[in-house]
């Protein structure tokens, strides 16, 4: 029933000196020698100290598991090798983005060029998780119904509390600092493909955007593969918080799918609700409350988390993923990437520590 449901997972890395720690870049160098190892699953992002990587088409989240794995062991070897050393987490903890370089490409001064220090500062590393679609008309109909579900997911993800040296009281400040382009955000609910084309197409027609891609929502349509584009979460410390995520992702998907079979639906709920409980997940990540609109009251995020869980519970087994989605319990347990970056913060007030902490945790797991 959800063969269509394949996966496909992007993360962003940080690049760093190991002496100071600082962020730098590698002149490139990480993805020439490992365009030679894994081709075009490895290029180079709009800054120089950032290194993304993309999985192939998965079949299933163990295959992802497989491939990310595989993927972050190489980056992390090549980087080695070279010089550096490797991690991930929505922002770093105390690198200031004036003194990184900007990657050599047209593509990239131009968006400077028109942006100019909302592009230059936007020094964050994300994650994208891709789930495959039978049609574009099944994606647009599961986009607008899982906008709902993006800040519980979203605030397992959170991992980026440190901006510029500064604990910012955020869990995900990734957010914050991402909200000064355009185009982001919880997008808004459309009717049908053809409005949502016909949106792109005014924005072309009307030189806000050259192509689709310049659309940053936190979940999109993809403009030139037929998957649910992902693009809420911090890039996450370990594989492990990886996976559970892009299986929540591909759960709620194929929850979607299963009600539309039977003419059923989740409730659509409107772009400004959805927003209030991605500030709170930005804020607080899984220790605050989130809105229950049905309910109209403030619920604790972690009985929202378990409510979505049993909500996707007879997806998981056609999925072959319930051990994956199970794993959020000790994720829950654990804490988020944010958390115990926080945690690290507290026991050492050294955010060296905190850098080098996220550093060792990029090959947990694997």
């Amino acid at each position: 029933m959800f063969k269509a449901f394949t996966l496909g997972i992007e993360e962003e890395y940080m690049v760093m000196d190991p002496v100071t720690r600082e962020l730098k870049s590698h002149e490139q160098k990480i993805v020439e020698q490992a365009h030679k190892v894994i081709n075009d699953q490895v290029k180079a992002e709009f800054h120089q100290a950032v290194v993304e990587v993309g999985t192939q088409i998965c079949a299933d989240i163990h295959e992802a598991r497989k491939d990310v794995a595989f993927l972050r062991n190489t980056i992390a070897q090549i980087a080695g090798d070279l010089g550096y050393v490797i991690g991930a987490s929505g922002t770093h903890p105390f690198s200031h983005w004036e003194m990184q370089l900007i990657t050599d490409n047209p593509r990239y001064f131009e968006i400077v060029n028109e942006m100019q220090d909302a592009a230059r500062s936007n020094l964050i590393f994300g994650l994208h998780v891709h789930v495959g679609m039978e049609s574009r008309e099944m994606a647009i109909h599961i986009a607008n119904s899982v906008r709902y579900f993006l800040p519980h997911i979203f605030a397992l993800s959170t991992n980026s509390p440190f901006w510029e040296g500064r604990n910012t009281g955020f869990k995900s400040f990734r957010t914050k600092v991402f909200d000064k382009f355009p185009r982001t955000g919880i997008p808004d609910f459309f009717n049908s493909i053809e409005e949502y084309d016909n949106y792109i197409k005014l924005l072309i027609k009307t030189n806000c955007i050259d192509n689709a891609k310049k659309v940053w929502w936190d979940l999109r349509v993809h403009p030139f593969f037929n998957t649910v584009e992902f693009r809420i979460c911090d890039v996450p410390l370990t594989i492990d918080d990886t996976i559970v995520l892009a299986g929540l992702f591909q759960a709620v998907c194929a929850k979607i799918y299963k009600l539309r079979m039977q003419n059923l639906n989740f409730i659509i709920y409107n772009r400004a609700l959805i927003n209030e409980n991605k500030w709170r997940a930005s804020r607080y990540g899984i220790d605050g409350h989130l809105i229950d609109f049905g309910k109209e009251k403030e619920v604790n995020t972690r009985a929202l988390i378990q409510e979505l869980l049993d909500f996707i519970d007879d997806v998981v087994d056609d999925l072959g993923s319930r051990e994956v989605i199970e794993s959020t319990h000790s994720l829950l347990e654990r804490g988020t990437g944010a958390d115990r970056q926080l945690e690290v913060f507290a026991n050492t007030n050294d955010l060296v520590a905190v850098t080098d902490f996220i550093n060792e945790q990029f090959l947990a797991g694997i």
